[in-house]
């Protein structure tokens, strides 16, 4: 069931669960994704980034959504972090069903405006939108955008960018960042600080960065609002780190006997996430 990111995350926000959006870049991938959330009878967001676009291509878009469309649980298929209202004309053209315009480095009325402008476009033609203020912070040259320094974002403004733009999900920066974090580096969610957005800003909030951090700090973040966490790197790693063992020995050369052990190991990170997202069971709420 493929269903626009407002309707697949407003129920979130009502029943007090996170849906996964799950970073994917090659068509094993995707089926892994899916096959664990139908099997976890789980909403998914299937998101994917302009690199990860790049890499794809936009001919894969049709067959990324014939798969949504015929799955037995709710499915939203995401831009994420479109940068420029071009990326994201070229992923409403492509048939997402939601988009998100990252305009976090910009100053705080450039954002607005920018944002502004993609969710007139969006809501025209039925998609959903997701902006992002303050900034989330970066591990390494692999990460997706990002800052050294994190910029938090700050509940008065949070009210303001949404009523002044209208988005229907919020990305926050409240102490995440994107990538694995290397040892000198510790994460640390400001669970006050997201508590006081939550409360000014009451609609799905999203946390970017999602990989990598404490399991009890996520789930608090849960029970505090959050509605949408974004898991790239954790499952890429247990993706590729099989194929890797799986690719030393050189007798294999068949995708088909090559990539399952590959999915099976990223399926099960990815059903540990479902289950701390509280996301296990509640497509049947939709």
């Amino acid at each position: 069931m493929l269903l626009n990111g407002r309707d697949l995350l407003d129920v979130a926000n009502r029943h007090g669960f996170a849906v996964p959006a799950f970073n994917i870049s090659d068509w094993a991938m995707l089926e892994g994704v899916m096959q664990v959330s139908e099997e976890e009878h789980a909403p998914v967001i299937v998101a994917i980034h302009p690199d990860e676009l790049s890499h794809v291509g936009v001919d894969l878009l049709p067959a990324v959504l014939a798969r949504a469309g015929r799955s037995t649980v709710p499915v939203t298929v995401h831009l994420d972090h479109g940068a420029t209202y071009e990326q994201v004309l070229t992923a409403i053209r492509a048939g997402f069903t939601s988009v998100m315009i990252d305009g976090s480095l910009l100053p705080f009325d450039e954002n607005v405006a920018l944002t502004r402008r993609v969710v007139e476009t969006a809501h025209a033609v039925g998609l959903s939108v997701e902006g992002e203020l303050g900034t989330i912070g970066r591990t390494d040259g692999y990460a997706e955008s990002g800052t050294d320094d994190i910029v938090y974002t700050q509940p008065d403004e949070a009210a303001r960018f949404v009523a002044e733009t209208g988005v229907d999900s919020l990305a926050v920066a409240v102490g995440t960042r994107h990538g694995i974090y290397p040892a000198h580096l510790a994460p640390a969610l400001r669970l006050d600080l997201l508590a006081e957005i939550k409360a000014v800003a009451p609609l799905p909030i999203v946390l970017h960065g999602g990989s990598n951090n404490p399991d009890d700090e996520i789930t608090q973040a849960v029970t505090l609002g959050v509605n949408k966490i974004n898991i790239s790197s954790d499952i890429k790693v247990a993706y590729h780190d099989k194929l890797r063992e799986v690719l030393l020995d050189r007798a294999e050369r068949e995708p088909n006997t090559i990539q399952p052990p590959a999915v099976r190991a990223m399926k099960v990170v990815a059903a540990q996430k479902i289950g701390l997202f509280r996301a296990a069971g509640k497509a049947a709420l939709y």
